[in-house]
């Protein structure tokens, strides 16, 4: 029996080529909503796979920075408008940084070309704190996204550790490593005779946090000691 492995963008092209071998899929959006699957639960047809998609992520984020800036009231989130996950994040964080007591602007960026401005924009909100989306148009500029945070002095988490690995100050989001872990193991099921149709499309179960303490001296930040204790990983 033979399974196809997709991931990202790739897997809409698989999906529409075949609807009799089994696909296995890893993406960051709704395979829902992107009209994948049926339901999470059953997902129908040849097709299962992993989500990395946690719309919750946002308080999180939020929670994580006023951890690192206690006094920090105004906050923003750069988002895609043309990603609706990364408006819906937005929408649900808003509701709990309203209930503190905390600003959250949107600042948008729907090219690449527009990524500068946004950053002027935080500039003259005086965001204290930044929140990135995980579409793929930031993802695709990690480097360019944390050194324009690091100039303009904005402690900012981002969704995936390469951000942080690129200087990025922080990162929290899904564990990639287990959700390709998991991937491989629904592959191996599927060799084994089981079927995609059982086989429930998972969400994230592990997130990782990591931390650059370059980039925190950069900012003349000092990392609270109880951020350090709860980063999996910590850049020197």
């Amino acid at each position: 029996m033979a399974v196809i492995a997709a991931t990202g963008d790739a897997v809409t092209r698989v999906a529409a080529a075949t609807k009799t071998i089994p696909i296995v899929f890893t993406i960051g959006t709704d395979p829902v909503q992107a009209g994948l699957v049926a339901g999470l639960a059953r997902p129908g047809a040849n097709i299962t796979g992993i989500t990395t998609l946690n719309r919750l992520i946002g308080t999180k984020w939020l929670g994580l920075l006023h951890d690192l800036l206690p006094s920090a009231t105004r906050f923003a989130v750069l988002s895609n408008p043309n990603d609706r996950v990364e408006e819906t994040i937005a929408e649900n964080t808003r509701p709990v940084a309203s209930a503190k007591g905390w600003q959250i602007e949107t600042v948008e960026a729907s090219t690449i070309d527009e990524i500068d401005g946004a950053f002027a924009s935080l500039v003259r909100q005086r965001a204290e704190a930044l929140m990135i989306a995980p579409g793929a148009l930031f993802r695709q500029r990690l480097v360019k996204l944390a050194t324009l945070a690091t100039r303009h002095a904005i402690p900012a988490i981002y969704p995936i550790p390469q951000f942080a690995e690129a200087g990025g100050l922080m990162s929290y989001g899904t564990s990639y490593v287990d959700t390709f872990r998991q991937a491989g193991v629904y592959v191996g099921r599927i060799l084994k005779g089981a079927k995609p149709v059982d086989l429930p499309v998972l969400q994230p179960t592990k997130c990782e946090f990591v931390i650059n303490i370059s980039t925190a001296k950069a900012l003349d930040l000092t990392i609270p000691p109880g951020l350090l204790a709860i980063a999996d990983r910590v850049i020197e």
